[in-house]
């Protein structure tokens, strides 16, 4: 599917199935259901001292890692269901929960709520100027995949290597990306509503495709800016 191309086309009403601001009400309404979801599994595992318990899995952190991986691969809106992709949706934000708990132990709680309030601020306005904006992402495009490429090689490699010294540096790149992205993944929902909207499953499953989309770009820019900003626990 070529969203660039379709971009540059613009979007158009489809003659029945949902409105395009149904479409996208709906795809953010997903994409916080998810969040609603990763962030009470997250509470839930710290006030419960469920972590302490998960962590006593060898290679826990991995495990749960690889699974978030192999939930996010099987994901291929042709092959399932509208069920089936909801309720791969919510597993991937559940099991997120449980990794994301460990951010409640390292810092502080004024420090995620702030991190919290500033993630907010900045996506919904990226989310905004990506949606309503008349932008030329596909010249961003090779900008923004450079990028996250750089961002998984260094934390990737700071996993053999001590790289702290340049976390700072790299959450602050991380930050600028993410904004980026997420202006790009907003436009995007225009893109899929123009390719699926006539097809009122596959309108569905792309909702629910485009949500997990800005979720992530949610979550990213959380985690980048609570690195940034955030005071740890001593």
């Amino acid at each position: 599917m070529n969203d660039d191309f379709r971009m540059e086309q613009g979007y158009r009403e489809q003659a029945y199935g949902d409105s395009l601001g149904r479409y996208t009400a709906k795809t953010f309404g997903w994409m916080f259901i998810g969040l609603l979801i990763t962030f009470g599994v997250a509470m839930g595992m710290y006030m419960t001292g469920g972590l302490y318990y998960v962590s006593q899995i060898p290679g826990w952190y991995y495990i749960l890692f690889i699974a978030e991986i192999v939930i996010y691969l099987s994901a291929r809106i042709n092959q399932m269901t509208v069920g089936t992709a909801r309720t791969m949706f919510s597993l991937y934000a559940a099991v997120n929960g449980i990794v994301f708990s460990i951010y409640f132990l390292a810092f502080d709680v004024l420090s995620l709520w702030m991190a919290f309030a500033i993630t907010a601020a900045f996506f919904g306005i990226m989310a905004l100027i990506g949606y309503f904006g008349n932008i030329n992402f596909s010249a961003l495009r090779p900008f923004m995949m450079a990028g996250l490429i750089f961002l998984a090689g260094f934390w990737l490699l700071s996993m053999f290597i001590n790289l702290s010294a340049y976390e700072t540096i790299v959450c602050g790149i991380g930050i600028f990306i993410f904004l980026i992205v997420t202006a790009y993944d907003a436009k995007k929902i225009q893109a899929f509503y123009s390719y699926y909207g006539n097809v009122p499953e596959m309108a569905a499953k792309s909702s629910i495709f485009a949500a997990l989309q800005l979720y992530l770009d949610f979550i990213n820019l959380f985690v980048y800016l609570l690195r940034f900003v955030g005071r740890r626990r001593k």
